[in-house]
């Protein structure tokens, strides 16, 4: 491999004019495709197989003109102190409302009038109106909305608290400025690491035009592959994050082959066919991490895995093709001016720098630092064991939000469990006494704890579906309304078996349940399978049983680890405020196996890109302690600024107005830290020095079935000598 790289590299480096001009041709493609795309809307979101899913599906078949899937509003009256929503010129008031709402918009599909609905809280000060949309939420027309808004704040003027939840107003998460923040933060860390600004704006260059083209391509296939409008930020934040990395890594071992004399065009050569094996296999691993979420069988995240995977190949493209044409620009210029004035002496002693500093203490104190390392992530992943997962609902908005606020006045005029209410769902189709046996559930239902009310059964017109409401006691993300659900299934199994008709439970809350649950059942297979081929893939590169096994438990310990503090702050508050958490709650459901996935494949950029120098100064005839204290001369300021980079650009999401996003930037920023400067400069040279020639062990018979992909270069040496003695002879 490293030898094809190698001609690549000289290829893109000679032809640098048409490659450039190959990559801003996609990029124009690209964008004229996304400026071209109908707007993205809402990726539709299913959970196969779960039981709150076929409770769905069964009701948009037979309640056809339900608009089950169409966006919600509720508007929440409260009257002035000391007056009743109940007298007459309030109740008059909303009836006027109620006109004004259905008037409004052409989208609406019904709006219910809360005195028959009985939408009154006991104490007569708190309605609501129910307003339904013939589509969904991201679907939803600005006149709709402004309609819906205008109508609230009219209502409020004349002396109403008044408040709007449900999804109708939903907008697109909003990130601010944070990731521009962080881009910023990567520029400067790139400055100084290279002490030049082109070789610090290469990196930022072709990641944003890799980000752009990834983008740009998701943005115009969106509504073709129902990718949604949230598939583009995850791409983005693994785009920018590995583009720069893999980027760095080209342009740092130019930099190092040009230090050692070589011209422009071989030094390009080598850089690729070198760091490009690493760059190449680190973008494996993070496909493989990506790909695989398509193992949890939920259409939405595999389409962000996809998505994002098809951004971090067009990551490493670039950086195998681009960067050596960029450099073939730039020229040695990517060299700092204080550098090209006094360039190094070839023999001359070189002053040890600080990845060669911490590597001798390592290895002088090994068992010191590997237990605490191991001790100190330990401690901080105590309080994953405190995880409760759910899904983010109003209660979860920040404070200053109209979604929220009318949430807390539903809690406070009907109850915690008013904002979570359960649809069960019986199909009596080819029973013999349908209606003996919706009452049947009815008051096996009544009967149970945690049951505020229960609604009367409501028929279709085919009378062969019945739909009753249930509202539980208990806040809609607690254990006891989860609880409540297991409950409800429980006796409409027992009905099922004594009339034969089935009996399903959904709703949000429901949905949040069996989504949960799935996640948590996908978790070990999913673990299984990326680690597992992940595995494989290093022992390709290293040649080594158990340089890929210390990668793999030096990975779960740090994402237990990140895991900890994300319970920490997100569930539990601690320093919330500073990160912005303006409510605590249960972690998002697809948190684990999210970070699991994402954290994996970037965790193992820093091991192959770290490691990889060390396997190569083995091979060359070093000693094993030799090995470990030129990997990290050679590595150790590099994977610190990609981690700087990463840990900056991940950051910058978690000034996002959307909870999920925030929870996501911060998880993938704390375990990148973790992994990077407790795993990999720390636990991992602390091992390799216990283990010493062990650490390149492989059995002879592993040995001679596994490919040669040379990613240390040995074979790129001999075919750089035969191509040397060939033009000596020409010569």
């Amino acid at each position: 491999m490293a030898t094809y790289l190698y001609k690549l590299g000289r290829f893109a480096f000679r032809r640098r004019r048409y490659v450039a001009l190959v990559w801003v041709a996609l990029l124009a493609l690209a964008g004229f495709g996304a400026s071209s795309a109908a707007t993205a809307t809402a990726s539709s979101f299913s959970i196969p197989g779960t039981e709150a899913q076929k409770a769905f599906d069964l009701l948009g078949q037979r309640f056809p003109g339900a608009s089950a899937d169409g966006a919600t509003a509720r508007v929440v009256f409260k009257a002035p102190s000391g007056e009743k929503m109940t007298s007459a010129p309030n109740k008059d008031e909303i009836k006027t409302v109620e006109k004004e709402l259905s008037a409004g918009s052409s989208q609406i599909a019904s709006v219910t009038d809360p005195y028959q609905a009985k939408a009154v809280s006991k104490d007569g000060t708190t309605v609501y109106v129910q307003v339904s949309y013939k589509v969904s939420s991201m679907e939803l027309t600005d006149k709709s909305k402004d309609a819906l808004q205008d109508t609230a704040d009219k209502a409020q003027h004349n002396g109403y608290t008044v408040e709007i939840g449900g999804d109708a107003l939903q907008a697109m998460p909003e990130t601010g400025s944070g990731e521009i923040i962080g881009v910023v933060l990567a520029a400067i860390v790139l400055i100084v690491t290279f002490g030049s600004l082109i070789a610090a704006g290469l990196p930022l260059l072709t990641a944003l035009i890799g980000v752009g083209i990834g983008v740009s391509t998701i943005t115009a296939l969106a509504n073709v592959l129902d990718l949604g409008n949230t598939t583009s930020t995850l791409a983005m934040m693994i785009g920018l994050a590995v583009g720069i990395d893999y980027a760095l890594f080209i342009v740092s071992r130019y930099r190092a082959e040009l230090a050692e004399g070589r011209e422009p065009q071989e030094a390009a050569g080598r850089a690729v066919g070198t760091a490009g094996s690493a760059v190449v296999f680190a973008g494996l691993t993070v496909v493989i991490a990506l790909v695989g979420l398509a193992v949890v069988n939920i259409p939405m995240l595999s389409k962000m895995g996809f998505a994002a995977a098809g951004t971090v190949v067009i990551a490493v493209l670039i950086a195998l093709t681009l960067i050596p044409a960029l450099l073939g620009f730039a020229g040695k210029r990517v060299v700092g001016r204080k550098a090209r004035k006094n360039p190094p002496v070839p023999g001359a002693e070189v002053k040890p720098n600080n990845g060669t500093r911490w590597a001798r203490v390592v290895l002088r104190r090994p068992v010191l630092v590997l237990l605490v390392g191991v001790i100190g992530l330990g401690a901080i992943a105590i309080p994953a064991a405190s995880l409760e997962m759910g899904l983010p609902d109003d209660g979860a908005q920040p404070t200053n939000t109209t979604q929220r606020r009318a949430y807390d006045l539903l809690s406070d005029g009907f109850g915690p469990g008013f904002n979570g209410p359960l649809t069960t769902v019986v199909d009596v189709k080819g029973v013999s006494d349908g209606k003996a046996a919706v009452d049947e559930v009815h008051q096996k239902i009544s009967r149970l704890d945690s049951v505020v009310s229960v609604a009367p059964p409501f028929y279709n017109k085919a009378h062969d579906t019945a739909t009753i409401s249930v509202i539980p006691k208990d806040r809609p993300s607690s254990v006891k309304t989860e609880d409540l659900v297991h409950s409800i299934r429980d006796a409409g199994a027992q009905v099922k078996s004594d009339t034969g008709a089935p009996v399903l439970v959904t709703g949000a809350t429901a949905m949040n349940i069996d989504f949960s649950q799935k996640m948590n059942d996908a978790l070990v297979p999913y673990l299984a399978l990326v680690v597992g081929l992940a595995f494989l893939l290093l022992m390709l590169v290293f040649r080594s049983v158990l340089v890929p096994l210390k990668a793999a438990l030096g990975f779960l310990l740090s994402v237990v680890a990140a895991l900890g503090a994300v319970v920490a702050v997100f569930q539990w508050g601690w320093l919330g405020s500073l990160f912005g958490v303006q409510q605590t709650g249960p972690i998002m459901s697809m948190m684990p196996i999210f970070m699991v996935g994402v954290v994996f494949g970037l965790a193992m950029d820093y091991e192959v890109f770290l490691v990889t120098r060390m396997r190569e100064a083995y091979v060359h005839g070093e000693t094993p302690g030799q090995a470990v204290v030129t990997g990290f001369k050679h590595g150790a300021r590099v994977v610190t600024a990609a981690a700087v980079i990463m840990i900056a650009v991940f950051s910058g999401f978690i000034g996002a107005s959307d909870s999920m996003i925030k929870m996501i930037g911060f998880g993938l920023a704390i375990a990148v830290f973790f992994d990077a400067f407790v795993v990999r400069m720390a636990i991992v040279p602390a091992v390799l020095a216990l283990l010493g020639k062990r650490a390149w062990w492989l059995p002879r018979w592993l040995d001679r079935a596994l490919p040669n992909v040379d990613v240390e270069g040995e074979g790129l040496n001999k075919h750089i000598e035969a191509q040397t003695q060939r033009e000596l002879i020409d010569a």
